[in-house]
């Protein structure tokens, strides 16, 4: 008896402290957490950890060719699969560095070196800030560049951000060709 009832107190012991245990991260973002009350975006401090990777892209451009890489905030990949948009208040965060390259055993390597902008979205449905120029088609849009990286230097979207995202409107205004995770499990 005393066996018996001694398993049973430690099986009670378990758990009680395993229901009591939550998760340190959230499996979802509030993007608005980011945003004052005039709509003035911040850069999130942690996405390169909490974020997650939606992908690379590398863009060759006789000025200098460029490597991006792409986070959204949790919860972003998941909703998107199921709903083919990101949800309201989703977070997307691209660096744009530049690229170096040598010849290594392995070939004509290249790589990621020197940040040189950040752009980060707000998903925005349910259009917040109407006087905002920096908000508008679904997005709060924001630009931070390398030498000043916690200042927004964005002024107006249509006339910073608008020209490379009006031919992914059929994909909520991001080309997510470079983006396998959002139509992949």
């Amino acid at each position: 008896m005393k066996i018996g009832s001694s398993v049973v107190l430690l099986a009670l012991i378990i758990l009680a402290g395993y229901q009591q245990v939550k998760p340190q991260t959230s499996n979802t973002s509030n993007g608005f957490d980011l945003v004052d009350k005039a709509g003035n975006i911040r850069k999130p401090a942690d996405y390169r950890t909490r974020y997650e990777s939606l992908g690379t892209y590398t863009v060759l451009d006789p000025k200098g060719n460029q490597m991006h890489f792409t986070y959204a905030s949790p919860g972003a990949i998941e909703y998107y699969r199921k709903n083919a948009k990101f949800a309201d208040g989703t977070v997307l965060v691209k660096e744009v560095f530049g690229t170096d390259h040598a010849k290594l055993t392995t070939g004509d390597a290249h790589w990621a070196s020197g940040i040189k902008v950040w752009f980060v979205m707000v998903k925005d449905e349910q259009h917040r800030f109407p006087n905002n120029p920096l908000w508008a088609d679904g997005w709060g849009w924001a630009l931070f560049n390398a030498d000043a990286p916690d200042k927004q230097v964005a002024t107006d979207y249509r006339k910073d951000c608008w020209g490379c995202h009006v031919p992914a409107a059929s994909t909520d205004r991001v080309y997510i060709q470079g983006y396998p995770v959002l139509s992949s499990k």
